[in-house]
This record gives C-alpha cells, structure tokens and sequence, in this order.
C-alpha cells in the first residue's frame, strides 16, 4: 500500500514522502493517526503544495540547527566522581547527567535525544553524539575526572570538634 506521510516517522521517511508500507501499517495505525494519506491525485497535489512551504520553513529550521551544532560541538562537561584503583568510577555518567550538565550551560536537550549506548562507568575522556534533527548531529565532549577525597578523610577524622562555621560552639 502506497502512502504519503503528513510528518516525519523514524525509519520510513520524511514529511511529504510516498512509501510503501504492509497495508494493515497503513490502515490501521499511519492513516487514523493523522501520520499519512492514502496516494489520491488530489492528495498529492495537496501534498506538493504543502511540501513547497515547508522547503522554505525547513530551510530556516537548517540554518538554526547548524548553529545549535557548531555551538554544541565547542562544550565540554566534566564530572567528578569517586573511582577505584582501576580507574572504573563507582556509579556512572548517563545520559541524564549529561542533559542536566547542558541544561546548566542553558541548552535545552531531551534526554533521548543524548545518543549513548550505556552508561560512562570509566574514568577519561568520551565524545558523545547528540541528535539535533533527523541529519544533524553534534558532539559533545565529556571529561570523567575523579573526585578527590583528600578533604574528605580529613575533615571525617576531625569531626565536630574542628569549628568550619567560623566560631559557633
């Protein structure tokens, strides 16, 4: 069964597109939900008329992600966490931590969207592909350091009696 897909579905194509899918896909999921139209003369006009405003939208949407990824591919996250004597960090970086470090530099991605297999549970350093759009993709640089537990020890081994407030008894 020939369709023209009315938005972009992963895997099978783009908004505008005709495909051809098993006839039950087309009928019983692409066609009631709005995702696709069966092929009519009257469809595929609609449908060019449509495509040629979204080339021009499309277009604008390019340019923005471009910058998007030329500015995403210049960051660099680094995440301390306490590693053992093999450099295997207890714990992980995942891709939720990841989305926090660029929420925090005031980049607004979807967890999904951050591409990594599994989760960082080594210490050094990683690239880690974010999707943008359907083509575009960017890379981020994530440094694991390990956190330093100097201070730690020291300040558990003095306990209360050392005063850090400054003077409160």
């Amino acid at each position: 069964m020939k369709v023209i897909l009315k938005q972009d579905v992963e895997k099978l194509g783009r908004r505008g597109d005709v495909v051809n899918v098993a006839p039950g896909f087309g009928r019983n999921y692409l066609i009631p939900r709005k995702m696709a139209l069966a092929v009519t003369a009257t469809n595929m006009k609609s449908i060019e008329i449509e495509r040629q405003a979204l080339k021009k939208k499309a277009e604008a949407e390019r340019k923005s992600f471009q910058s998007l990824v030329e500015k995403l591919n210049q960051v660099s996250l680094t995440f301390t966490r306490r590693a053992g004597d093999k450099d295997v960090i207890f714990g992980s970086v995942s891709s939720g931590d990841i989305r926090d470090g660029l929420a925090g530099l005031g980049y607004e991605i979807d967890k999904k969207k951050i591409l990594l297999d599994e989760p960082i549970k080594r210490l050094g350093n990683f690239t880690v592909p974010v999707k943008i759009s359907m083509d575009d993709r960017a890379e981020v640089k994530v440094v694991v350091a390990r956190e330093e537990t100097t201070g730690e020890t020291a300040g558990a081994a003095g306990g209360p009696a050392e005063d850090p407030a400054g003077g409160k008894s």
